[in-house]
């Protein structure tokens, strides 16, 4: 069974930083590219950036400069560094990966369960 545990949400005065960790567990065959979205209440579920399996990165305008996605493929984890934070990026965010389980085929979107990031003004 896969898992995807996310960590590193919390809350932080605008400026400030963190770092979101989602780690996948359980029998994976292969990690093709892993994602990080945000969702504030009301609104669609927003991509913030995306890392392919070899290393490509790609961000939303609106985090370009500030945050940065890496991963490290041995620990099959995906980070996300948020520097100079806003109020404006106060959300929950998922981790989103897409892989081959252990005994199957086909790729699979798998979820994590989200973490809060609060900005504070």
């Amino acid at each position: 069974q896969v898992q995807l545990v996310e960590s590193g949400g919390g809350l932080v005065q605008a400026g400030g930083s963190l770092r979101l960790s989602c780690a996948a567990s359980g029998s994976i065959s292969s990690i093709n590219t892993m994602d990080w979205y945000r969702q504030t209440p009301g609104k669609q579920r927003e991509l913030v950036a995306t890392i392919t399996s070899g290393g490509s990165t790609t961000y939303a305008d609106s985090v370009k400069g500030r945050f940065t996605i890496s991963r490290d493929n041995a620990k099959n984890t995906v980070y996300l560094q948020m520097n100079s934070l806003k109020p404006e990026d106060t959300a929950v965010y998922y981790c989103n990966v897409d892989l081959i389980p252990s005994g199957s085929y086909y790729f699979t979107h798998y979820w994590g369960q989200g973490t809060q990031v609060t900005v504070s003004s």
